[in-house]
């Protein structure tokens, strides 16, 4: 596990390596929930209450319930072992703060794509962002209760991603299925790690 930072430095003299990933996807897909069902700490949360501004802003179509918002990022932090410590920063949804995408993703290793199974073409956008900058990405087809059960095939096909690109059925609310979903995440950025440096 050690073996994603190879920079020098890092993870010496018992000090952990910190990872920096992200967890993205579009409005309402889960995402401040992942990062609270997994992080050890408090998470920090940027939700706040939707007020009459976001009306013919943010499409609330599949999540009418919806009451806040994530407007900055949420953040939260995950001991893997000894050597590694995982930190956390959820991207807000909605386009109108999609400019703080490029910001949070400096640094990051890796991120989560939460797909909502009420409105799969919600996590498009992040996955043309985490492509388009060579970020390794993971989707993870979080369920929610009563909408539609799509494959793994289907989702591939539906985001058209690369083989490669693993697809991971999960329950953001739970603790286990975050963390073997940060696990997939962090297998296949050493995948690719060592591919790039074998190459």
């Amino acid at each position: 596990m050690a073996s994603v930072g190879s920079d020098p430095g890092t993870g010496d003299a018992g000090i952990p390596l910190a990872v920096k990933l992200l967890v993205a996807g579009g409005f309402g897909a889960g995402k401040t929930t992942l990062v609270g069902a997994v992080s050890e700490i408090t998470p920090l949360s940027t939700e706040e209450v939707m007020t009459e501004a976001s009306l013919g802003v943010d499409d609330l179509a599949g999540v009418e319930q919806k009451t806040t918002t994530t407007v900055a990022l949420d953040f939260g932090r995950i001991t893997v072992d000894d050597d590694i410590v995982l930190y956390l920063f959820g991207t807000p949804g909605q386009g109108r703060f999609w400019f703080m995408w490029d910001e949070l993703a400096q640094g990051a290793l890796g991120s989560v794509v939460l797909a909502d199974t009420r409105r799969l073409d919600t996590c498009f956008p992040a996955v043309d962002f985490f492509e388009h900058r060579d970020i390794p990405f993971v989707i993870a087809v979080n369920r929610f209760d009563g909408s539609d059960d799509y494959t793994e095939a289907e989702v591939r096909e539906a985001t058209d991603v690369r083989p490669d690109v693993p697809i991971i059925m999960a329950d953001a609310r739970s603790r286990e299925s975050g963390k073997e979903v940060l696990l997939t995440l962090v297998e296949h950025v050493m995948r690719r790690r060592s591919l790039a440096m074998s190459g």
